[in-house]
Formats: C-alpha cells, sequence, structure tokens
C-alpha cells in the first residue's frame, strides 16, 4: 500500500491537472543543523519545473525521520554539518520508505560523512556507500556529466564523490560527499558563487530528481 502512494505521487509529475508532487526536508536528531540551506530546495524545484516541465510544488515539506507521512515523498532531501542520530523507530521507518520506493538524497553540507555512515549503516546493515561509476543513470539524465558528480564548493581539498547504497541493484540512497550541491542551489547573494557553479549545480540536482521520480 505504502508503493503504491509513492507511485500515486508520481504519477502527478506526468499528468495534467493532476495535484502537485511535494519533497521534503528530512527532520533528524543528533544535533546537526538538518534546517541548514534555506533557499536550496526551493531554487532546485523552481529549475526543474522551468527546464523538465515538473509538476512539484513549490516549497518543500519538512519530515522528520520517524514519520509514517514519508510515504508521500518520492524524494527526500537530508543536508548538515554535524552529528547525526537514528532511533529505533527511525531506522524501521527510513528501511521500509526506501524499500518500498522512496529516494533519500544525503547532501554533506561539511561534516556529516563519519555520523551518516555511522546512521545509514543500521538502516541497512547488510549494505555500504559504494562508488556510483560514471555510467551511472544518474549522470546521464536530462544533463550529461561524464565525469560524474561536479565540484561547488571546496572543503577539504578533495575529490567530489557519488556514493550510493544499492538494494537489489536499485540505488536507494545517494550521498554527495565533498561537493556541497545544496549550496549551489541557494540564492546567489548567499556564497557569491559564479553563476556556472550554480547552474552545474542545479542541472546535477536536475538529475538527482529526475532519477528519484522514474527509478521507483
Amino acid at each position: 500500500m505504502k508503493k503504491l502512494t509513492l507511485f500515486i505521487y508520481l504519477l502527478a509529475l506526468s499528468l495534467p491537472g493532476t495535484a502537485q508532487v511535494r519533497i521534503a526536508k528530512l527532520k533528524y536528531n543528533g544535533g546537526g543543523d538538518w534546517y541548514a540551506n534555506k533557499t536550496a530546495l526551493p531554487n532546485l524545484i523552481r529549475f526543474f519545473n522551468q527546464n523538465l516541465k515538473g509538476n512539484i510544488y513549490p516549497e518543500e515539506d519538512i519530515i522528520e525521520v520517524g514519520d509514517s507521512k514519508i510515504f508521500q515523498y518520492p524524494y527526500v532531501y537530508m543536508t548538515g554539518h554535524g552529528n547525526v542520530v537514528f532511533s529505533e523507530r527511525d531506522v524501521e521507518n527510513l528501511r521500509k520508505y526506501l524499500l518500498g520506493g522512496g529516494f533519500l538524497h544525503i547532501d554533506d553540507n561539511y561534516g556529516m560523512n563519519e555520523f551518516i555512515r555511522r546512521e545509514m549503516k543500521k538502516v541497512f546493515p547488510e549494505h555500504t556507500f559504494v562508488d556510483l561509476p560514471y555510467s551511472h543513470p544518474i549522470y546521464h539524465q536530462k544533463y550529461a556529466f561524464p565525469g560524474g558528480i561536479p565540484k561547488i564548493h571546496e572543503h577539504d581539498n578533495k575529490p567530489p564523490q557519488g556514493l550510493g547504497i544499492l538494494h537489489e541493484g536499485r540505488l536507494v540512497c545517494f550521498f554527495s560527499y565533498e561537493t556541497d550541491l545544496g549550496n549551489g542551489w541557494e540564492d546567489r547573494s548567499v556564497h557569491n558563487d559564479p553563476e556556472e557553479k550554480r547552474q552545474e549545480a542545479l542541472r546535477m540536482g536536475a538529475n538527482i530528481l529526475q532519477f528519484a521520480f522514474t527509478s521507483y
């Protein structure tokens, strides 16, 4: 039933006259600033709707990890700088959501890496994050990224990585690391990024949304 709920929401992307699909930002415990990048998702939604003829509501919702309403969202975005803690209820709910067709995009704003690896291991003890090859479909949706995920912001002088958790061959969780896509989606006045970098980040974000909406 929950997988069917996701399917119904996804239909709204392509059927004229239907209610708009909504996407959500994930609220989690642990002290990390889950609320970071306030202008990021609205800007990405606007870009997606304009350039990919999408039908996403212009503002994101906020959803807690353990909330059963998470099944209403085909795409959930998670970001922040620090600690993340999932309760047993969170783990159970998030696993059911991802196995039921949902998609989680974790975007490290800087400082999440060790915490998110620990907590996602609770959700999928049988899997680990793997480097996605440049040939993966997430890099070849509306926009082509033959060299993989682009570098938007510099933190530790490391190359950007697009990491994933795959279950039975399906990418259920995408982890953008050492790139900070969300900063690139923000209003230009927030970080003063060159427009070229902002467009690069928005195009990659649009690819992630498009993949999430078609890979369930």
